[in-house]
């Protein structure tokens, strides 16, 4: 092999290295803005139509810049949702709020299929919103789908009510664990007796990175202080 050639080879080497280096650096950025951009569009699609159109970002563009400025706007319908939000929870803590939606919810009692999908959803967003019980904030691994292979699972909460009495009869101590299919589309919701859980000091982002990207992306080791 001659110099010319050796150094072609060395060449092409040294791009498709920096190549493969630039895919690492970009495709991060890359995606996570396609994501935060599809997100905000979908809320956008979701709360825009509810504004007047004389109030709409383009009306607003075309009034302020002249009738040919042609930009979307994305970001008014995120902006207007958090606003709405904390508006409503803020009205939510005093006594003519918590009034009008007890009102509200006796409303929605009286309607079969919807009061079970109100109920579910609230239920859902008690859950983990309620500061005051955890939820998902312990990982742990379970024996799953067999014993002998092992899964990454999320403590939820405590047992309740029938359940917890049922569950009782049955033995031991036993804990509630969702555990997480890969991509994380789907998982399955596990009682399992505590004591054979293994308790891990993995965070909980960490564990979901790793269902997500089918055991490829591994937390970094925590360096000793």
């Amino acid at each position: 092999m001659d110099e010319h050639e050796t150094h072609r080879r060395s060449l092409l080497a040294v791009l498709r290295a920096s190549f493969l280096t630039g895919l690492v650096v970009i495709l991060p950025i890359g995606l996570t803005l396609y994501v935060v951009w599809a997100v905000v569009g979908w809320i956008d699609g979701w709360i825009l139509p509810l504004i007047p159109a004389y109030y709409q970002p383009d009306a607003l563009m075309a009034r302020w810049f002249g009738p040919d400025y042609e930009f979307p706007v994305r970001g008014v319908g995120v902006l207007v949702f958090l606003v709405v939000t904390v508006i409503v929870g803020w009205l939510a803590k005093g006594l003519i709020g918590r009034s009008i939606i007890r009102t509200g919810e006796d409303v929605v009692d009286r309607m079969p299929v919807v009061r079970s999908i109100y109920g579910a959803f609230k239920q859902v967003a008690e859950t983990f919103f309620n500061k005051k019980e955890k939820s998902f904030d312990k990982v742990v691994l379970v024996q799953f789908p067999r014993p002998g292979s092992w899964a990454l699972g999320f403590l939820s909460t405590r047992p309740k009510g029938e359940l917890a009495e049922r569950l009782a009869e049955q033995g031991p101590d036993l804990a509630a664990v969702f555990v997480g299919l890969t991509p994380f589309t789907s998982g399955m919701l596990l009682f399992v007796p505590t004591e054979d859980l293994v308790f891990l000091d993995m965070g909980v982002d960490d564990a979901a990175k790793l269902i997500v990207s089918g055991g490829l992306v591994y937390p970094q080791p925590k360096e000793p202080r």
